[in-house]
């Protein structure tokens, strides 16, 4: 059974959630936005990767877990010239091993104007 995790964060118009959970395993996205307003922030890729992560930990606690529970990260960057700076900021976040297995894809464009990067992310929660 799959049961949408509530987060908080500013719902989109789109037909989605922020995160699912089936048993023990969590799917997730974030964005940069502002999880109040729902408007991408403003700045550049550190900013924004900054906000993606800070709602990607918000929609964890809202389920129960933490960065520690990530075991995938899928992150998806429209400029390939900004991953020194994502870079930069997830070694912030993400400071002991083991780190989550990670993938990063240069696309042509993401679907929100402004938008630099998108993450998603598989967890499992204990």
């Amino acid at each position: 059974m799959i049961e949408r995790i509530e987060t908080g964060i500013a719902p989109s118009s789109a037909p989605i959630n922020d995160a699912v959970r089936a048993g023990k395993h969590l799917w997730l996205v974030a964005i940069a936005e502002d999880p109040v307003s729902g408007e991408i922030v403003a700045g550049g890729i550190e900013e924004q990767t900054r906000r993606c992560l800070d709602n990607l930990q918000i929609t964890l606690e809202a389920a129960g877990g933490t960065l520690r529970h990530l075991v995938m990260v899928q992150i998806f960057l429209v400029d390939s010239a900004d991953a020194p700076g994502m870079n930069a900021v997830y070694r912030e976040y993400f400071t002991v091993q083991p780190y989550p297995v990670r993938a990063t894809v240069v696309v042509r464009e993401l679907l929100a104007k402004g938008l630099q990067i998108e993450i998603t992310a598989d967890a499992v929660l204990d």
